[in-house]
Formats: C-alpha cells, sequence, structure tokens
C-alpha cells in the first residue's frame, strides 16, 4: 500500500480495482476476444472499464475486500500465484476479515491434491483432549431438553469401511476439499447439500467451519476447493499417482465463491482441541473452475442431501453414519469411508447444544464430512473433532446458528 495516507474507504475501492485487473490479467478472461488485434484494449484496461460490480461477481469477490490486500500490480500477481503464503505469515489469516477465494485455473492438479493429503498425515488438527469433555450428569445451560449438558459413555470405536466404488455411481454426493492455510495445504470433506432457494440447482456444499477458517483471532483460508467424487474407483495412492487429472477429478474442480460459519467458531474455535466444536459448522456456495459448465454443483453429481436443523434427540435416532475421505494414519487420504453407530451426546461447553457422537474409527481428512440419518436422506451433523486415539467422532447438533449459515448463502 502506498505511503500516502488514504480512508479506508479509498484503500478498499483501490484494492477492488487492483485486484480485478491483476486477475484479469493473470486468472480470469474478463470479456469476449476481440478478433480485430489491432483494436483490442488490454487485459487491464478492459477490467478497468468493466463495471466494479460486474467484475466483483465474476471473480468471485466479497463487497469489502480487507484493507490489508498488496495493491500494486506485481505484488497482487505474486499474491494470487501463493506468495501470499510468504507475505507477512504472521498477520495474514488474523486480518482475513472477509472470505477471499478468486478461481486460480489449474492450481489444484491432481500432484497438488495428493500432497494436501501427505500434509494432514502429519498433522491432525482436530484432536480432543479427554480432559476438554464435560461428564457431569446433571445437564448444563445449553438449553432445555434431556440432551443439554450431557456426555454419555464413550462409544464403543467401530472400524470405517470403505465405501463401495465406483463413488459416483450411488446416491451419495460426497468429496474432498482443500485449502491453503499457513501451515501448507490440507485437506477436508464436504457434502452437496439441497438448496430450496434453487431446487434441483444447488450449488452449495456443508462442510465443518475448521475447514474455511482459523478460528478465534484467526481469518479464512485461502485457494479452498471442493472435487466431488473425488478418486471414484477407490484407487490406492501409488495408483492414483499414475492417474490423470479426470480419473481424481471426474466432476472437475469447483471454487468456493462465498463461504459461511457461525460466529460461535470463528470466535471460540482452536487449531487443536475442542473448543468452538459446538458450533463447527459451515456451509460454501461454489463455482466451476471451468466455466464453460452450464450445470449446477448438484446438477453435475446427480442429486444433494437436506439438511435437518431441528436437533433431534439422541434417544429418537437409532443410528448415525459418518462418511468422509480420512488422511491421517492408517488412512492416506485417497479413499471415501463411513461409519454407522448408534449416537451418544457429547459436551464440552455446556452453554452450547450438546454434540452427536459416534463410534468411528476415522482421522483427521474425514473433518467436515456429513454425518446422515439411519435412512441417509438428511444431513444432521458434519465431521468436527475426535480423540487421539481415533475411536469415535463427533459433529455439533445444527439448530438456527446454523441454519442462519445456510440461509445467509441460499438466499
Amino acid at each position: 500500500m502506498s505511503s500516502t495516507p488514504r480512508s479506508a474507504r479509498r484503500r478498499s475501492a483501490f484494492a477492488a480495482t487492483a485486484v480485478a485487473a491483476a486477475l484479469a490479467v493473470t486468472a480470469t478472461a474478463c470479456g469476449p476476444e476481440d478478433d480485430n488485434a489491432d483494436a483490442k484494449p488490454t487485459d487491464s484496461q478492459s477490467a478497468e472499464s468493466k463495471p466494479e460490480r460486474d467484475l466483483k461477481d465474476e471473480l468471485g469477490l466479497p463487497d469489502d475486500l480487507p484493507d490489508k490486500l498488496p495493491s500494486s500490480l506485481d505484488d497482487l500477481k505474486k499474491w494470487r500465484d501463493g506468495d501470499w503464503k510468504n507475505w507477512d505469515k504472521d498477520r495474514w489469516l488474523r486480518e482475513a476479515k472477509d472470505f477471499f477465494n478468486p478461481i486460480i485455473e489449474d492450481l489444484w492438479d491432481s500432484d497438488r491434491m495428493k500432497d494436501a493429503d501427505k500434509n494432514d498425515r502429519q498433522k491432525d488438527r482436530r484432536e480432543v483432549d479427554e480432559s476438554e469433555i464435560d461428564d457431569d450428569p446433571s445437564g448444563g445451560e445449553g438449553g432445555s431438553g434431556e440432551d443439554e449438558g450431557v456426555t454419555d459413555p464413550e462409544p464403543r470405536p467401530v472400524r470405517a469401511k470403505p465405501t463401495p466404488t465406483p463413488y459416483d455411481g450411488d446416491d451419495r454426493p460426497v468429496g474432498k476439499v482443500f485449502m491453503d492455510t499457513p501451515k501448507g495445504s490440507m485437506v477436508c470433506s464436504g457434502t452437496v447439500i439441497a438448496d430450496p432457494k434453487n431446487p434441483g440447482k444447488s450449488n452449495l456444499v456443508a462442510t465443518a467451519g475448521h475447514c474455511v477458517h482459523g478460528g478465534q483471532g484467526k481469518g479464512w483460508f485461502r485457494n479452498v476447493i471442493f472435487a466431488p467424487d473425488y478418486n471414484p474407483q477407490g484407487k490406492d495412492g501409488s495408483e492414483l499417482d499414475q492417474s490423470d487429472q479426470k480419473a481424481v477429478a471426474p466432476h472437475g474442480v469447483w471454487w468456493a465463491k462465498h463461504a459461511r460459519t457461525t460466529s460461535h467458531w470463528i470466535n471460540n474455535g482452536a487449531e487443536r482441541g475442542g473448543k468452538g466444536a459446538q458450533q463447527d459448522f459451515a456451509v460454501m456456495d461454489m463455482q466451476p473452475e471451468n466455466k464453460g459448465t452450464s450445470k449446477s454443483l448438484e446438477e453435475t453429481v446427480g442429486g444433494s442431501i437436506p439438511v435437518a436443523f431441528n436437533t433431534p434427540r439422541v434417544k429418537s435416532l437409532s443410528q448415525l453414519t459418518s462418511h468422509g475421505y480420512p488422511a491421517a494414519p492408517p488412512f492416506e487420504g485417497s479413499k471415501q469411508y463411513s461409519c454407522t453407530s448408534k449416537p451418544g451426546r457429547l459436551t464440552i461447553d455446556t452453554t452450547q447444544p450438546s454434540m452427536y457422537r459416534i463410534g468411528c474409527t476415522m482421522t483427521a481428512g474425514a473433518s467436515g464430512g456429513g454425518i446422515l440419518s439411519a435412512d441417509g436422506k438428511r444431513l444432521l451433523s458434519v465431521n468436527s473433532i475426535g480423540p487421539a486415539t481415533a475411536t469415535w467422532l463427533a459433529g455439533p447438533r445444527l439448530g438456527k446458528d446454523a441454519k442462519q449459515v445456510f440461509e445467509s448463502l441460499s438466499k
């Protein structure tokens, strides 16, 4: 940024123009090509001449860009290509107050996706310590009813089962979420969810809040994408190394145009442990990297799962099934797994609704994967936390806070 004093409003306007111009030059075409090369304006001129609102919509920019973005064209090009990882590393995440995720074509190729799996094998981010669990059977302040403020006995481990292949041949629209963080590229899981405002044409994906935002004192992650039905043939890592992009991401790469998570996660979430976990839920509005794609995400994958925000009581649920792509040992992130178990209750913060907990041996990488009803027709939660022993998983019960997150993007 220039050292000349300017108002925050002018800095935002300048940053928006510079970002749009830089991305028009290096990432996204901003209009039809002109056969008359001599009369054709430069890409940056085309970008600057286009209405700012249109540019923002086209590039997936937020309404209010962060004031702290670099503003020179060269710096923006470097930042767009990943140099943000080296740009004041201790500060960028805290200052990422707005979700900013422009499409960078071919960034997430099959090799980069596999590298992200390797990172998660070494960095299990969501282990909860047993000392954090509130096991007072008297209940707490999270709300009325028998489920609040209660922790049931730890469930027996349920061994995760490989999902039958091909993944793109079933009605479970599950996939992998990839993101860049200050600690490198990481992975989560996600589910295509139904959008009542766009019936049959949803572009929404449910995942965990910690898959898109760093939590308390931090900000939004970068280059967040979704690969539905990742590795549909369930190939091993060695086989996958020899596979092309189509075999790895059969429905293409979808970029998060917008993302929302709960204020509780933003204000309380922690990189490790259970803080914020009871509202660890996020929704992403996706757009295809391939701009020639006219179908919605739901049409592309062949279905979606409705979300239930009525927090069913544990005793009314015979079983729940968790889906995801676990990447930490003994898994490698290439295959989809599931666990089916009768749920119990888990409380960490007695001021928040208790969580659903099931026996499951899935590890990091399964975070954000959908926890579905017994008939598989409703999404009731997403994977949030588990112990270092990888014997169970827990996810938030989706109530009014989660519903507000969902509705903010459904609109």
